[in-house]
């Protein structure tokens, strides 16, 4: 069976690698980098600047672990050489890999000419079924001053060869967020204007409330309910924001501005009207299987916005390809663990309280806090909660909401916890080792 993919990112090329292994005959064509804006421009290469601002963070603690008179220099251009032979690694080895697998890499990018046939730099392509995973597009909110050379997005701050003196971030999302913390840590002074009025909305309120106060503490302005009204460069080439926040106006000064306002599907240019699928700016629409309206075309991963995470595209794709060959999984979407790679970090999955209540779910929760917690403190860590939700009828985990040392890694044993259906009652009885950070979790439990 002949397979085309477009788009390679996390979603295509590893639905690519499955589809080849299965025996199908796969085209993979390439619009950019494999690897796409997850490897590229993304996850990884801000993982990597994550880890440069733990080290720094590290380094001004040290005389609390008993180091004195230590004194240290940030090279910037090293911190950038590390993160870029990292992502060139991973991509030499997805190209290994689809080499191996004998999938068909077109590196352009292709458009419908209709239903069954795509076209690339003039050559045509046919297939029994296609997979659109064109990813998505940094978004920009349309104030007066949005298309100023100065307004970079997550793209551009990640190929910047400097340190800003000063960073302005319209967006505290996960994005947002990151970047704050990566730039604060390397001695930016950094301000996020988020217009919710918590940062990282989609996370339980607890959890952005009090890493609100922790990102505070170490000097990042951050200021909830505000909307930025316009951006414009004064006289010395700073850059200004005006924003309005509690009815009035007030402006951020910077030396540089980020616009992390989220992102949108990456639909231009695919031409997929002549294909007849259904599509809005909102992105294309799927049913439960990432079938479009024309059945043998799918569309996986940020294209369809159903939930915008490198993860949730690689598994919409297995979802797409079982479709395809009729077969059926377990796959369950409402169980998603994720993270925000701070200091302290943050995960997630499942319910927050607030969907809770807007859902009419009764619950039960327990919270642990991470400087009771005896390896967490000998880390040197102590500032994190631990807030898990349980339906009250049946004692089901249904939510884990975790701000602390190793949170991402926590949210994804709650995830586990959550998929194998287990109880309250049932987390009490399994034996957590000692001392780990995990045991906030059984500690929680026995708070609920």
């Amino acid at each position: 069976m002949k397979i085309i993919i477009i788009g390679a990112g996390p979603g295509g090329y590893e639905t690519a690698l499955e589809a080849a292994g299965r025996g199908h005959e796969v085209t993979l064509f390439n619009g950019d980098r494999l690897g796409g804006t997850c490897l590229n421009e993304g996850c990884i290469p801000t993982k990597c600047l994550c880890r440069n601002a733990e080290m720094v963070a590290s380094f001004k603690d040290a005389e609390k672990f008993g180091v004195d008179d230590f004194t240290f220099t940030l090279d910037y251009n090293k911190v950038v050489g590390r993160k870029k032979e990292v992502v060139e690694t991973l991509r030499s080895g997805i190209e290994t890999m689809l080499r191996g697998a004998k999938v068909n890499v077109v590196n352009s990018m292709a458009s419908f000419k209709d239903s069954n046939t795509v076209v690339s730099e003039g050559v045509e392509y046919t297939a029994d079924y296609i997979i659109i995973a064109t990813g998505s597009v940094s978004r920009s909110l349309p104030i007066e001053g949005h298309d100023l050379e100065c307004v970079k997005d997550s793209s551009a701050m990640l190929d910047i060869e400097y340190i800003p003196e000063s960073l302005t971030i319209i967006g505290g999302g996960v994005i947002g967020m990151e970047f704050a913390g990566i730039f604060a840590s390397f001695g930016s002074k950094v301000t996020v204007i988020e217009y919710m009025k918590q940062i990282l909305p989609p996370f339980d309120s607890d959890i952005a409330k009090r890493l609100k106060q922790s990102l505070s503490k170490k000097g990042i302005k951050i200021v909830t309910g505000a909307a930025a009204k316009k951006i414009e460069q004064n006289e010395d080439y700073e850059v200004v924001v005006t924003y309005e926040v509690k009815g009035k106006e007030e402006t951020a000064i910077s030396s540089d501005l980020l616009m992390a306002v989220g992102r949108s599907p990456r639909v231009d240019g695919l031409n997929l009207e002549a294909a007849g699928v259904e599509y809005s700016h909102k992105g294309i629409v799927v049913d439960e299987w990432m079938r479009t309206n024309v059945p043998h075309i799918f569309a996986i991963g940020d294209v369809n916005a159903r939930m915008m995470l490198a993860h949730v595209a690689t598994f919409q794709g297995i979802h797409a390809l079982n479709a395809i060959d009729g077969k059926t999984d377990t796959i369950n979407f409402d169980i998603v663990p994720s993270a925000v790679f701070v200091v302290p970090e943050c995960g997630m999955v499942g319910l927050t309280e607030e969907a809770c209540k807007a859902q009419g779910i009764e619950i039960r929760k327990g919270q642990s806090f991470f400087r009771a917690n005896g390896k967490a403190l000998a880390l040197g860590e102590p500032d994190g909660l631990c807030k898990l939700i349980f339906r009250k009828d049946d004692g089901k985990l249904i939510g884990a909401h975790i701000m602390g040392v190793g949170a991402a890694d926590l949210a994804q044993q709650c995830a586990d916890l959550m998929t194998a259906g287990m109880t309250l009652d049932n987390i009490k009885n399994i034996i957590f080792g000692h001392p780990t950070v995990s045991e906030v979790i059984l500690s929680a439990c026995h708070n609920a």
